[in-house]
Order: C-alpha cells, then sequence, then structure tokens
C-alpha cells in the first residue's frame, strides 16, 4: 500500500463497520492494523475521516493514504515470580512453566499481549540484562516454545551473551529433553537426522520434507520408559539434540511417526478415553556448558513439572505393564 488506494463501497455493505469492511477487504492486514490505519488518519471516507464503527450506507469512497505503523515495543519490568536454578553475575539459569512466552514477538503492538514473558520477569528480577537482543529480547540467549518447560539461559551482560551465542552457534551446549509420545518407539536407542524448514504452505509448522532453505538438524533419543494400556502404548524420551532448529524435537518425533501428547501441531489427535494432556508434552531436563566467563563446566537440571508428573501417574495407573 505504497501509493494511495481507492475502494468504492458497494451496496450490500450497507449496516457494516467501517473497521470490519475494512478488515475483510484488505489482504493480509488484521483489524488491529486496520484500528493503526484508522488512528493514524490514513483512512478517508468521502473525503473525511470517521471512527472504526461508523457504519457503512453503501456508495461511499474509502481511501486509504498510509501503511500502518506499529509503535515499537519495548519490554517492561513485571514482578513474576521466576524459579532461579543458577545465577551468577554473568547468567542465569531459569526453570521456566509452560505457558509462559519467553519475550513478545516483534509484531505485537497490543501491550496487555505483550505482558506475562520471561523477559518481563527477568528484568524485574535482575534489573540490568544484556543489551544484543534488543529492547524486547534483553539477556535472551535462545528460547523455547511457549508450551515447552524447563531451562533456560539468559545473560546479564554483553560480553557474557556474545560468548554464549557463539557456544550455542557452535553446538557447544548440551541440551537435554524429555517428551512423552505416542506409540511404542521400536528402537531403545536411536538418532534422527532431517533437515528442517519452514513449511511452504502453513507457514506457522516446521516440516522435515524436502525443501528451500532447509537446514540440518539432528536429535538422539533413548527410552526412558514404556507404558502399555489398554487405550494403546505411550513412550517417555530423552532427546538431546545437537542442533537448535524451531520445533526440532516436534517435526523429529513426528517424522517418525510418534507425535508429542498434546501436540496437535504435529499429529497428536486427542482420545476421549485418555487423559488430556494439558500442553505439548516437552521438557528441557538439563542444560551443560562451559561458563562463557569462567570456563567452568556448568551442569543443570530441572524436574519434571507437576503437570507432567500427573500425566505420567494417570497412565500409569492405567497400564497393564510398567
Amino acid at each position: 500500500m505504497s501509493a494511495p488506494r481507492t475502494i468504492a463501497v458497494p451496496a450490500q455493505a450497507h449496516g457494516r463497520r467501517l473497521d470490519q469492511f475494512l478488515a475483510a477487504q484488505l489482504d493480509g492486514i488484521s483489524r488491529s492494523r486496520v484500528q493503526l490505519l484508522l488512528d493514524q488518519g490514513d483512512v478517508l471516507v468521502n473525503g473525511g475521516r470517521e471512527k472504526p464503527s461508523f457504519k457503512l450506507r453503501g456508495g461511499e469512497t474509502i481511501t486509504i493514504t498510509g501503511e500502518p505503523h506499529p509503535t515499537p515495543l519495548k519490554a517492561v519490568p513485571e514482578a513474576i515470580p521466576l524459579d532461579v536454578v543458577y545465577e551468577d553475575s554473568d547468567l542465569a539459569v531459569i526453570n521456566k512453566p509452560a505457558g509462559m512466552m519467553v519475550h513478545a514477538g516483534s509484531g505485537r503492538n497490543d501491550a496487555a499481549r505483550s505482558r506475562g514473558t520471561l523477559v518481563n520477569a527477568l528484568l524485574h528480577r535482575f534489573n540490568t540484562l544484556s543489551s544484543t537482543g534488543g529492547e524486547l529480547r534483553p539477556g535472551i540467549v535462545h528460547r523455547l516454545d511457549k508450551n515447552t518447560s524447563g531451562l533456560i539461559v539468559a545473560a546479564k551482560n554483553d560480553r557474557a551473551h556474545a560468548a554464549l551465542g557463539a557456544m550455542f552457534a557452535g553446538r557447544n551446549v548440551q541440551k537435554t529433553y524429555l517428551a512423552l509420545v505416542h506409540g511404542a518407539v521400536a528402537r531403545e536407542k536411536g538418532a534422527i537426522s532431517a533437515a528442517v524448514s519452514r513449511d511452504p504452505v502453513r507457514r506457522t509448522r516446521m516440516t522435515t520434507r524436502p525443501c528451500e532453505n532447509a537446514r540440518s538438524a539432528i536429535s538422539h533419543y533413548e527410552v526412558v520408559r514404556r507404558l502399555t494400556t489398554r487405550f494403546g502404548k505411550f513412550t517417555l524420551l530423552r532427546v538431546r539434540i545437537e542442533t537448535g532448529r524451531t520445533h526440532q524435537i516436534r517435526v523429529h518425533l513426528k517424522s517418525i511417526g510418534h507425535p508429542l501428547l498434546g501436540d496437535k501441531v504435529y499429529g497428536w489427535k486427542p482420545d476421549p478415553a485418555l487423559p488430556a494432556p494439558p500442553r505439548v508434552m516437552l521438557h528441557a531436563e538439563r542444560i551443560a556448558f562451559l561458563h562463557p566467563i569462567t570456563a567452568r563446566p556448568l551442569d543443570v537440571r530441572a524436574p519434571l513439572p507437576e503437570d507432567f508428573e500427573q500425566l505420567l501417574t494417570a497412565l500409569r495407573n492405567m497400564s497393564t505393564i510398567s
């Protein structure tokens, strides 16, 4: 929309709200972005400005003169409890609960939706974090999905952030997860080596199908526990990843026919006969690396959270073999 755009309002739009009409007419523009256009004065109805709730009569001419420009977000401190597993003057390791976003998305301009993140909690707890990630992601070296629980490292200064970033990029950080999957995994141990890329059709998903710009990804797994119930079989796996691609464990386990319980995006299907998983059943249980400043070995672990343990207990109680 770099040049002014004109829309003739058809008679069928009589009685529709201006913002609803525009959201339906403008491809790729959400209602919140339409609101921004209206607030900026970049929408004219018959040459004049109108409120988003303005009711169209049909026959008007709407002129759009600009682009929506969201106000850049800046993370703000919030008094949110944190489970700090390790801390020193350079870094902290946090046991993140499932359901907490690591940071707000850069496209978000709604302050209410940018609250409650790990970054907000870190700023309140530590006051000063590295600036490498910018104002929206201070201290963040790597990330976990919102519905994944477990360990995540935060840098308190830029020197530590740079060294940690190089270690992650160089695959010098050991990351281990616990994953509860559907079905009986055939082998006691194995490795999945399958390149990962963004799904060309469903852009919020990743895929192991051959695609342009696919990046190598390797996951090693071993069986921790097998559960056989009258409703099916399940396997608790320990997964160590060599690479840290987006959704790597989720898409890799789907590729071998064993989706994570609760992961509807990657093939898990609800069964009314079974306890409902509270979320995607994935937990970052261990992270090990050399301290970025002192080179002292750090090996940090986090036990399974209560929701994960409760589901395992429920499945064990239904088991014929443990």
